[in-house]
């Protein structure tokens, strides 16, 4: 992902993401340096995005629902987020693109991947409390992003 001695994000990377996203060199720079601090293994884990997540709603079990975010932002499907996959989620989560959202919101809801959305996973996706806090995990995403809103609440 990012230089191994250095710890700098790989220009290659910087340059995939400056092209497909709306961020700009500094912020894209700023979000890695962040990005850094929180995971120095460069990685996100399940269990510390469903941590994040629970800051965010102590009065529920934001625990299925962060399932479903994470399995949606894991486009490698390795049970991790590298800080590629992070900054694209954040980007379509942001974006002012409907259509972007639209392709997020159907990956959420495409639990097996096979690219149709059943009615068993529609209801998989309502009984993990989704759409009750969805419209609040994407402001908060959108405008601080996860790891910036998560230090308020006293980091990992």
């Amino acid at each position: 992902m990012g230089n191994a001695r250095s710890g700098a994000l790989s220009k290659e990377v910087l340059e995939e993401l400056k092209t497909s996203t709306k961020f700009s060199e500094e912020e894209l720079c700023r979000w890695y340096e962040s990005f850094q601090r929180q995971c120095p293994d460069g990685r996100i884990s399940r269990a510390d995005f469903e941590k994040i997540y629970g800051t965010f709603f102590p009065n529920s079990d934001p625990q299925g629902y962060a399932r479903h975010v994470f399995r949606s932002f894991d486009t490698n499907d390795d049970g991790t987020l590298d800080f590629r996959e992070y900054i694209i989620a954040l980007h379509l989560t942001s974006s002012g693109k409907t259509h972007l959202k639209l392709e997020w919101a159907f990956s959420l809801f495409d639990v097996d991947r096979n690219g149709e959305v059943s009615k068993a996973e529609v209801l998989e996706i309502i009984t993990a409390e989704v759409l009750e806090i969805i419209t609040v995990s994407l402001w908060s995403i959108e405008v601080y992003g996860v790891y910036e809103v998560y230090e308020v609440y006293g980091g990992l």
